[in-house]
C-alpha cells in the first residue's frame, strides 16, 4: 500500500500548476504578463552582461590608446590630444541622457539598444577607416601629407561622435534593462538587483582589462588598421548576443517623456508665481480615481513638505477649475496644472542635484587615466626586464590602466560576497552600508590617487629614467575609487528614482561622468592659458621634463578635498527615499 507521503506527492502532481507572474507589471516579448520561471532574473542578465562585455571591450579598445593615436599618427600636441580625448569621452557620457529620453518616451529600452548598437558599429568602422586610409593610397608625397592627415582626422572624428551617439543609446538602457529583470516585489530578486550593479561594473572592468592589454598591444605592435577594426567586430557580436536572448527578457511599458513632465511642472510653477500653495495638501491637484487613465501603471508618490515652490504647479486656480470641471471641455492643460506625483518627480531630481554635482568632480580624476596619466607614462622608462638573458619588454603607457581594472575586478567579488553580508549583519541595512557612505569613500580614494600621481611626478622630474611601473599606485587607488563611487552612484540614482524615471536617473550617473570630462577639459584649458602665457612652457608642455605636471596633480587633489567636504555636507542633509 502506498505511503501517505507518496499519496500526497501524487495529489500534488495531479493538481494544475499555478503560473507565478511578476508583481511589477512587466511583460514578455509577446506583450503578455511575464512569468517568473521563464523570464528575467540571472537567466536574462547573462546575455545582458555579455552585451555589456562586448560594448565595453569595443569602446575601451578605442578609448585607452586614443591619445597615443592622436599624438603619434595625427601629430596633435599633448594638450590638444588630452582635451580632445576628454571632450569625446564626456560626450559619450552626455548622450545617454538623450538615449534615456528616447527609450522612456517612444521606442522602449530594447529597441533603443538595438538601433544604438548598429550606429556605434558604423562609427567604429569609420574610425578604422581613418587608419586604413593611408594604406589605400600607394603614393603619398610630402606636398599632400597635410591633406592626408586632415582627411584622417575628419573621418576619425565623424566616427568617434557616431560612436558617442550609439553608446549614448546603449549605456543607460542596458543597465536599467538589466535591473528591470529583477522583480522589486520579490525580496530575493530585490537583493539580486543590488548584486547586479556590482557584477555590471565587474564586467566593465573585465572588458577593460582585456582592452587595456590585448587591444592596446595589437595597436602598438600590429598597427592601427587592425587595432581599430577589431572593436567594430566585437560590438557586432554584442548586438547579436542581445537579440538572441529576446524571449528571456522582461519588458516595461513606456510612460512618456519624464523630462517633458519636469518641464511642465517648472512652467506651471513659474506661471503661478504669485499663487500661494495651500496649507492643506489635500487641496493640491490629484487625478480622480474614476478618471485616472493618464496615470495608468504609474506609481503615485506622496506629497513632501520641502521645495514648496513647485507645489504651485498643482494648485487649482479658478481658470483650472473651469477647464477641468466644465463638461463641455473636461481637459486639463498639463502646462498649467500638474499632478502631485509629477511635482514630486521633479522634487526628487532637485534633491539629488547637489550630490550629483559633487560626484561629477570625481570623474575629473578618472579622466586623467586616458590623458595626463598616459602622457606621464610616455615620459618614463617603459622598458622592464623580461624573460631570457638580457630580455626586455616595452610596456605601452596606456596598458597601465589595467591595474585600475584589475583592482576593481578583485575587490568587487570580495565586496559583494564577503563585505556586504558581514556589514548587513552589523548594520541591518540590505546593502551593507548606505550608498552615500560608499560614494564618499570612493571620492576620498580619488583624492589619494591625485596625490600619488603628484608625488610620483615630483620624483620623476628629479630622477631620470624612472620606471613606468611606479604609476601602479595611482591606478590602484582609482580602481578602489571606481569600485566604491561608480557602483554606489549608479545604484543610488536607480534606487532613488521613481518608477517612471528609472532610465533617466540611470543616465544621470553617466551624465556625472560627462560633466567630469567636460570639467577636466575646461581645467586643462585654464591651466594651459594661465601657465603658458608670456612664452613660458606651462605646467603641461609637449616635453613634460620642461613642465610641472606635478603641480597640476596637486591642484586636482586640493580641489578633490574641497569637493569631498561639500559632498559630506550634502549627504548629511539628504533624506533617503525608500527604494522602489
Amino acid at each position: 500500500m502506498a505511503s501517505t507521503e507518496q499519496q500526497e506527492h501524487a495529489v500534488t502532481l495531479l493538481q494544475p500548476k499555478v503560473e507565478e507572474y511578476t508583481t511589477d507589471g512587466s511583460l514578455d516579448i509577446d506583450g503578455n504578463p511575464a512569468l517568473k520561471h521563464r523570464t528575467g532574473g540571472w537567466r536574462a542578465c547573462r546575455s545582458i552582461l555579455g552585451t555589456e562585455l562586448c560594448q565595453c571591450l569595443a569602446t575601451s579598445g578605442i578609448t585607452y590608446n586614443l591619445v597615443t593615436y592622436l599624438t603619434t599618427v595625427l601629430h596633435q600636441s599633448n594638450v590638444a590630444a588630452a582635451k580632445n580625448v576628454s571632450t569625446w569621452q564626456a560626450t559619450c557620457f552626455l548622450t545617454p541622457l538623450a538615449g534615456a529620453v528616447v527609450a522612456d518616451s517612444h521606442w522602449g529600452r530594447y529597441r533603443t539598444m538595438v538601433v544604438a548598437c548598429c550606429i556605434a558599429v558604423a562609427g567604429m568602422l569609420m574610425a578604422a577607416l581613418s587608419a586604413i586610409l593611408p594604406l589605400l593610397i600607394t603614393e603619398t608625397t610630402a606636398a599632400n601629407f597635410s591633406s592626408m592627415a586632415s582627411a584622417q582626422e575628419f573621418i576619425l572624428f565623424i566616427g568617434l561622435y557616431m560612436i558617442a551617439f550609439g553608446i549614448g543609446g546603449l549605456r543607460p538602457c542596458l543597465m536599467s534593462f538589466g535591473a528591470d529583470q529583477f522583480d522589486a516585489g520579490d525580496p530575493s530578486e530585490r537583493k539580486s538587483k543590488g548584486s547586479f550593479f556590482n557584477w555590471y561594473i565587474f564586467t566593465m572592468n573585465l572588458a577593460s582589462v582585456i582592452a587595456g592589454s590585448g587591444m592596446v598591444w595589437v595597436q602598438d605592435h600590429y598597427g592601427w588598421a587592425l587595432g581599430l577594426t577589431i572593436p567594430a567586430i566585437v560590438l557586432a557580436v554584442g548586438v547579436t548576443c542581445l537579440v538572441a536572448a529576446s524571449r528571456a527578457y522582461r519588458f516595461h511599458i513606456t510612460r512618456g517623456s519624464p523630462l517633458t513632465r519636469v518641464c511642465q511642472v517648472i512652467v506651471a510653477a513659474v506661471c503661478k508665481f504669485n499663487v500661494a500653495p495651500p496649507d492643506d495638501v489635500a487641496l493640491l491637484y490629484k487625478i480622480p480615481e474614476e478618471d485616472a487613465s493618464s496615470m495608468k501603471r504609474v506609481q503615485r508618490i506622496e506629497h513632501t513638505t520641502d521645495l514648496r515652490f513647485f507645489d504651485k504647479a498643482a494648485v487649482v486656480t479658478a481658470s483650472d477649475e473651469e477647464s477641468t470641471v466644465n463638461a463641455a471641455s473636461p481637459s486639463r492643460n498639463p502646462w498649467r496644472l500638474c499632478v502631485v506625483t509629477h511635482v514630486e518627480e521633479l522634487k526628487i531630481l532637485v534633491r539629488m542635484l547637489p550630490l550629483w554635482a559633487s560626484i561629477a568632480f570625481f570623474y575629473t580624476a578618472t579622466a586623467q587615466i586616458h590623458s595626463t596619466f598616459v602622457e606621464q607614462g610616455m615620459a618614463m622608462n617603459t622598458l622592464i626586464a623580461g624573460a631570457g638573458a638580457g630580455g626586455t619588454i616595452r610596456v605601452p603607457p596606456a596598458s597601465l590602466a589595467t591595474f585600475q581594472m584589475l583592482t576593481s575586478m578583485v575587490l568587487i567579488p570580495i565586496y559583494d560576497r564577503a563585505f556586504v553580508p558581514a556589514a548587513r549583519r552589523l548594520t541591518g541595512i540590505e546593502k551593507g552600508i548606505p550608498d552615500l557612505a560608499r560614494i564618499g569613500a570612493g571620492l576620498a580614494a580619488g583624492v589619494l590617487a591625485m596625490a600619488a600621481a603628484a608625488t610620483l611626478e615630483t620624483a620623476r622630474l628629479r630622477a631620470a629614467n624612472t620606471g613606468i611601473l611606479w604609476q601602479t599606485p595611482q591606478y590602484v587607488l582609482l580602481g578602489l575609487g571606481e569600485m566604491l563611487a561608480s557602483v554606489g552612484q549608479l545604484d543610488f540614482f536607480y534606487s532613488q528614482a521613481p518608477p517612471a524615471m528609472k532610465t533617466v536617473c540611470t543616465a544621470f550617473g553617466f551624465l556625472a561622468v560627462a560633466a567630469g570630462g567636460y570639467l577636466n577639459s575646461a581645467v586643462l584649458t585654464a591651466v594651459s592659458w594661465a601657465t603658458a602665457s608670456g612664452g613660458r612652457q606651462g605646467w603641461i608642455p609637449d616635453d613634460l621634463n620642461e613642465g610641472h605636471l606635478d603641480r597640476f596633480f596637486w591642484m586636482m587633489a586640493a580641489l578633490g578635498c574641497l569637493n569631498l567636504v561639500a559632498f559630506t555636507s550634502f549627504a548629511m542633509r539628504y533624506k533617503t527615499r525608500k527604494a522602489c
